[in-house]
């Protein structure tokens, strides 16, 4: 007979069986839950930019996915749009719950390269997630800083000139919810403008096609971003 027969009858052992089989079914579930988020923003990416040609590339096994999409429209602002989305370890039940504590939340970094570059470098960003790893805004000194309430959330909001300030404070107005919008970048010397948003399923389009539509305002009249 098998001389470790008695290992198989201990109630460890069942214990460790049932632990490999959560283990796996966790691995299944995660890595199905992750597929879906990220095929919900890209989704929701597409259905706002509306690009001419997209490449989509996974970067991180279940974790990391990155989307470029190119705007050709002729006179279009835009010239490309990229955006990156990390989500937590659904997959890994381990390591789960450390990462909700470290990352929090799933999170997209949208990048619109622009044609020309914007005249000014400003930020409306909000105040928890200003001075988070990665959103430090390097020339705050050189900007002026006014605190200001979106929604439910505070905000901080860095110009140079008030017409910027204006542009924002009518952003606001006319979207009184920030929803999961927690930075929006202008960076000139860059040509780029940057938005941070926690991504949800059915959330994305929402909060992004309002800021998305408001950007012509903030050039000069007959200035198009892309396919309205």
């Amino acid at each position: 007979m098998f001389q470790h027969e008695y290992i198989v009858t201990q109630p460890v052992f069942f214990l460790f069986v049932a632990f490999s089989f959560l283990l796996t079914a966790g691995y299944l579930w995660g890595r199905r839950q992750n597929k879906k988020i990220f095929q919900a923003i890209f989704k929701d990416l597409m259905d706002v930019i509306r690009p001419d040609d997209q490449t989509f590339t996974n970067i991180g096994g279940a974790i990391g996915y990155h989307a470029k999409l190119l705007v050709k429209k002729k006179g279009a602002l835009l010239s490309q749009v990229d955006a990156t989305i990390t989500l937590l370890p659904r997959h890994s039940l381990l390591y789960l719950p450390i990462s909700k504590i470290i990352r929090k939340y799933d999170r997209l970094f949208i990048t619109l390269y622009l044609k020309h570059p914007f005249p000014e470098e400003s930020h409306l960003i909000e105040a928890k997630y200003n001075g988070f790893r990665g959103s430090k805004i390097d020339n705050a000194d050189r900007l002026t800083r006014e605190d200001v309430k979106w929604g439910k959330f505070d905000f901080h909001m860095y110009c140079q000139n008030m017409a910027m300030r204006d542009h924002f404070a009518r952003l606001m107005k006319k979207n009184p919810d920030p929803g999961t919008i927690r930075h929006i970048a202008f960076v000139p010397h860059q040509k780029k403008i940057f938005i941070f948003m926690i991504p949800q399923k059915g959330s994305v389009a929402r909060y992004l096609a309002p800021v998305y539509q408001w950007l012509p305002s903030v050039f000069p009249k007959g200035s198009e971003v892309g396919r309205q």
